[in-house]
């Protein structure tokens, strides 16, 4: 039987992806965009996103050189934004080095938001790196294969894949033996209904052969996500809506969002304490949710008119609906603006 690698190889070649936007150069830039972009994130979903951003910003000085503003407002609806502050500061490290995207893993890494696979994935599919990668599709495909019992994010158990991963490293052709794990457990080797007749190393897959690939690998223990709860105010005033600056780092961290305050609150005498208006009008609208990885968030979104400000605060701005959707805006920020502008 051929290695496993050579596998992987021909089946790459033969039914892999070969038209995602980013396969078509060796351009670090682009290769280290879309495997930022792909952390947590579905291909499909990413591919606009990319389209859009490399659009804009086209290479690392382009990036480097824009406002963190600008960078997040193209980055917002794909979540996780710490990405994004990252990729920022990566550039602008990068450019003030000499501009030179670094050609080892291990340099890599050193990026800020770049972790041990996706600097080995970097490395491999733009400068042909023989270098391991541990993403969840290819955790599972390793798991699967060598029957390779507990959840992938425990230490031993993820010990022992990336002993595996790199193992079954080749000696040429990484660049398809790279892409071709990240195909294989995207396109074949999927959570649920996993197409095992169309994969080319089946027939010594213990998963397969012992059919176990239900169970394996383990997943996440099961933990009761907490649950917050927060009211936002849609602040009007002469046809504008008043947005605020979060904080850099948390939740949303950089991104423009709206004021929040404690569920039970008075949003009416929370607005003349904090802010010094004056509401004329009051309406709660529909109650959204919004899950993160920890927690799960609710709110309770209301809407008041103001009588006319008077003065600006640092960290405000306000803007009419069709500017404000042009923000850099949190998901479930967005929907309720939109929702606004289409009433």
């Amino acid at each position: 039987m051929k290695s496993f690698a050579s596998r992987i190889v021909r089946w790459q070649r033969h039914h892999g992806r070969h038209a995602l936007p980013w396969q078509a150069s060796r351009d670090p830039y682009r290769i280290w965009l879309s495997e930022i972009m792909l952390q947590q994130t579905q291909v499909t979903t990413v591919i606009p996103y990319f389209g859009r951003f490399v659009a804009r910003f086209p290479d690392l000085p382009s990036l480097a050189a824009a406002h963190e503003d600008e960078v997040l407002a193209l980055w917002s609806g794909l979540g996780y934004y710490s990405r994004a502050r990252n990729l920022h500061a990566a550039a602008r490290t990068i450019v003030a080095h000499g501009g030179n995207f670094p050609a080892s893993p291990d340099a890599i890494a050193q990026l800020p938001g770049v972790g041990r696979s996706t600097a080995a994935a970097i490395a491999a599919l733009a400068f042909g790196q023989p270098c391991a990668i541990l993403d969840g599709n290819v955790k599972r495909v390793l798991a699967r294969h060598a029957g390779i019992a507990g959840w992938p994010g425990d230490k031993k158990t993820a010990t022992a894949l990336w002993q595996l991963a790199e193992s079954y490293l080749p000696h040429t052709a990484i660049e398809a033996y790279t892409q071709g794990m990240m195909d294989l457990g995207a396109l074949v080797c999927t959570r649920s209904q996993p197409a095992c007749a169309d994969c080319p190393v089946n027939a010594d897959c213990i998963a397969h052969t012992q059919h176990r690939t239900a169970e394996l690998p383990a997943p996440r223990p099961k933990k009761t996500l907490p649950e917050r709860q927060v009211q936002m105010l849609l602040l009007f005033d002469r046809g504008e809506l008043m947005l605020e600056k979060r904080p850099s780092r948390g939740i949303w961290g950089g991104l423009w969002s709206l004021p929040e305050l404690a569920f039970d609150a008075d949003p009416a005498l929370h607005c003349r304490n904090r802010f010094g208006f004056t509401a004329l009008a009051q309406q709660a609208l529909p109650q959204l949710s919004h899950s993160f990885t920890h927690f799960k968030l609710h709110i309770r979104p209301v809407r008041l008119q103001l009588m006319p400000r008077h003065t600006d605060s640092p960290g405000q701005a306000w803007l009419p609906l069709a500017d404000a959707l042009d923000a850099a805006l949190p998901a479930p920020v967005r929907k309720l603006v939109a929702q606004l502008d289409c009433a």
